[in-house]
């Protein structure tokens, strides 16, 4: 993720006041550190990731920002730790999108199944290099990104737009 980014989670955090965060794909860290920065004091971040290497990564650089306290790792698969997720009647106030590509509809699906009413839903990588824009582009993962990009569009659930910025940053806030 890039900077500009980063300070636009934190801004957009701060913004909605939110107090339960979902991000699905920690890797290094970096946006869950951004998120941190935003969240209000008794705010916690749920994160994501399918592999514990990338997660003890996280930990570590969220442990040098001095905001290891503010985060929870669940490792596996994100399908599974969603489903989990809703068995245990948790609800969100913030959502960051930033996984696998196949299942970005899933994802949002999921969210909204696990959103408070305002919630904000955000996702990156959503023109996908730009491969969404060729149509003749036909990979697993570019048809994902397009669908979710159309599900975000047409879902009278959500007040939605894409920005343009960096590799496509979506948000949405759920109604």
């Amino acid at each position: 993720m890039e900077p500009e980014l980063g300070k636009l989670l934190t801004l957009l955090d701060k913004i909605s006041g939110a107090r339960r965060i979902l991000e699905i794909g920690a890797l290094g860290g970096y946006s869950a550190i951004c998120l941190a920065r935003g969240l209000a004091d008794d705010g916690k971040i749920v994160s994501l990731e399918l592999q514990q290497q990338y997660a003890d990564l996280a930990l570590t650089n969220m442990r040098r920002a001095g905001l290891a306290d503010r985060v929870e790792y669940r490792i596996g698969p994100a399908l599974d730790r969603l489903q989990e997720l809703f068995d245990e009647g948790e609800r969100f106030d913030f959502f960051l999108i930033d996984a696998d590509k196949d299942n970005y509809p899933l994802y949002l699906e999921w969210a909204l199944q696990l959103a408070n009413p305002g919630a904000i839903i955000t996702a990156d990588n959503v023109l996908w290099k730009d491969r969404v824009l060729d149509p003749e582009n036909r990979d697993k993962e570019t048809e994902a990104v397009r669908e979710f990009n159309r599900r975000l569009a047409a879902d009278e659930r959500l007040e939605a737009l894409l920005l343009p910025i960096c590799d496509g940053f979506a948000i949405a806030r759920v109604k």
